[in-house]
């Protein structure tokens, strides 16, 4: 029939003719690589959770990443400028259908890395094969994708070890400030207060006021033996009366300055500085555990960040092709030519269909 020859035969020779004919080889370059995490466990896990501020991903969540980092624009700008891939892929000049018309923009180079560069990922794995009109180029932007793709990886780890230590850095730089604080306000409490430390003070008027008591309980058994054995004009008498009075006179002082009797606001007073002195001592004592707590989160986050690292693992190195693989031409040729026969089937099957309701 004229329309199976117009349609079919013809369409199926042109596109013979220009795959063996015109179209240019391409040679294929294949690589493999994945992403790897090198952690190992420390003594940060145990002290602050610091791992777990960072937000690690797993090596599967990189390779997520690289996945949409080898097609990105980015990525294509980087290699064009280092390659010139507008060169490489112009080559071929007599073939307009598999080469690239330059210079074009960004976006159309874009398009056509996605024609010559097939990227696969399964199961942390990502898979290469990227083609070009020799096959030394071909290599050459296998061989560029994997370091641009080392390059992005490295950066990550970057990142996350600024993160890790952002965070600890930040705790310790606020819990040196705490200590700062507490520091200062004692200082200040003893300037103005012009006592180093109440609670010393209070343990002396203590002591000393345990001596008195003792003394005084000596006092009153030598009164009671000597009113026993002396006469009532003895002028023993008087002098141990007065002895006892002083005594009694010095712990009434005492206890006063403790805070001890009624009517004693100098003792209140006391009181008060002794107890503000304490409100600031647990303040200083809980910013130096703090303190404490936070350098060993930062030193410990500084280890970690060490051996915290992510890494490109190519378990294919790119290939040098020896052969051209494509374009697949028997590939191509049948299925343009199953093509053109179908639609020319279903052309005749309306044509006819219409034909029989007139």
């Amino acid at each position: 029939m004229a329309s199976f020859a117009l349609l079919v035969v013809l369409p199926v020779i042109a596109s013979g003719f220009y795959l063996w004919q015109v179209a240019a080889d391409q040679f294929a370059s294949y690589g493999g690589f994945s992403v790897h995490r090198e952690e190992s466990g420390s003594a940060i896990d145990l002290i602050g959770g610091i791992s777990a501020l960072s937000g690690g991903a797993s090596s599967t969540s990189d390779a997520d990443v690289l996945y949409e980092f080898i097609q990105s624009q980015d990525l294509v700008r980087r290699i064009d400028d280092k390659l010139d891939l507008r060169s490489i892929w112009s080559k071929a000049e007599g073939d307009p259908v598999f080469t690239y018309d330059a210079p074009g923009t960004i976006e159309d180079l874009l398009r056509h890395w996605k024609r010559k560069v097939n990227v696969t990922f399964d199961n942390g794995m990502i898979t290469l094969r990227v083609l070009a009109f020799d096959p030394a180029d071909a290599q050459k932007i296998a061989e560029a994708i994997f370091d641009e793709s080392a390059v992005m990886i490295n950066r990550l780890n970057d990142v996350a070890r600024a993160d890790t230590l952002r965070y600890a850095r930040e705790e310790l730089d606020t819990s040196v400030e705490r200590l700062k604080t507490a520091r200062q306000a004692i200082t200040e409490f003893r300037n103005r207060t012009q006592i180093v430390d109440p609670t010393s003070d209070v343990q002396g008027q203590i002591g000393l006021l345990s001596t008195l008591q003792q003394q005084l309980a000596e006092a009153l058994i030598e009164k009671d033996i000597l009113a026993a054995t002396a006469q009532a004009a003895d002028p023993r008498l008087p002098s141990a009366d007065l002895r006892i009075s002083v005594i009694e006179d010095r712990i009434r002082d005492e206890r006063r300055k403790l805070g001890m009797g009624e009517g004693n606001s100098a003792g209140d007073a006391f009181a008060s500085v002794v107890g503000e002195y304490e409100g600031l001592a647990v303040d200083r004592e809980f910013a130096e555990q703090s303190y404490v707590s936070a350098l060993a989160n930062y030193d410990a986050a500084v280890a970690e960040a060490g051996r915290k690292s992510r890494y490109l693992a190519a378990y294919v190195s790119p290939t040098l092709a020896e052969r051209a693989e494509y374009p697949r031409r028997y590939v191509l040729f049948a299925s343009v030519a199953l093509l053109l026969f179908l639609v020319w089937s279903i052309g005749v099957l309306v044509y006819y269909s219409l034909k029989d309701r007139r």
